[in-house]
């Protein structure tokens, strides 16, 4: 596969691990090779499971935290919108990089996550956009060496490709040593692993309940060109993806019964 040598002019950068995540840390140092000017627009705080949401109903703060580096009282979402409408609107990015997330982004799961949602609203607004994950299988052992030494090349790839139109690419990196990993390899969606959300009820200390929610995860059924296959086979995913989700089987059978 060809390589992309040119720099782009300018990447911005989010997150929904929140703007202190390591992985956004491992991004900006990947982003540094691949831009001449890298910005960063990331929420202040975690915002995992946020999706694709952007805040109508309430107001926006932004606190600089560094040169062309801004956190966000908002989701994923708002921080690309805030980024390309407002903070960069003179000289829009070219690249929107989102992650690297701590977890894979697998399956219907990316139908919850807030690092995938930040890639997709900038697809909204008509810019190529990448999201990135780092797959684990230990929780306090994320290989974080294999995301930093694969993703420049990845991304260099990716955008070598050419796309008539701006496209949405999800990229899950394998919980191997990147010297182990295998090649980039297409894939589609899949089921993934998630196979239903939890509720689980908490008593605070005055007696009062809360609850938490969790995905509750197990072996499925995933085809062989599926990106939760790919991965588990020590390769590099990437998935197109589009806001386009009718169940086309569905929509005949309904074309043909309300005729």
């Amino acid at each position: 596969m060809s390589t992309y040598e040119s720099k782009v002019p300018r990447v911005l950068l989010t997150n929904d691990d929140g703007i202190d995540a390591p992985g956004l840390a491992v991004l900006e140092a990947v982003a540094a090779e691949l831009a001449h000017e890298v910005w960063v627009v990331a929420p202040e705080h975690d915002q995992s499971g946020t999706s694709h949401s952007i805040s109508l109903h309430s107001p926006l703060r932004v606190s600089r935290q560094g040169e062309r580096r801004f956190g966000l009282t908002g989701t994923p979402g708002d921080c690309v919108v805030m980024g390309v409408r407002h903070l960069m609107r003179d000289a829009p990015p070219t690249l929107i990089l989102s992650g690297i997330n701590r977890g894979g982004n697998l399956g219907v799961e990316t139908m919850f996550s807030g690092t995938v949602g930040a890639a997709m609203t900038g697809l909204l607004l008509g810019l190529p956009s990448f999201a990135l994950s780092q797959t684990f299988s230990k929780r306090d052992n994320v290989r974080w060496d294999t995301a930093r030494a694969l993703a420049p090349g990845v991304i260099r790839q990716l955008l070598a490709v050419g796309h008539a139109v701006p496209t949405c690419l999800n990229i899950n990196f394998p919980d191997v040593d990147a010297a182990a990993a295998g090649p980039l390899t297409p894939t589609r969606q899949g089921v993934g692993l998630v196979e239903d959300i939890d509720v689980l009820p908490q008593v605070d200390p005055r007696g009062m309940a809360y609850h938490w929610l969790r995905f509750q995860r197990g072996t499925r059924a995933n085809d062989h060109d599926s990106e939760t296959a790919v991965v588990a086979a020590g390769r590099v995913s990437v998935t197109p993806l589009a806001f386009d989700r009718t169940d086309e089987p569905t929509f005949a059978r309904l074309a043909a019964s309300l005729r």
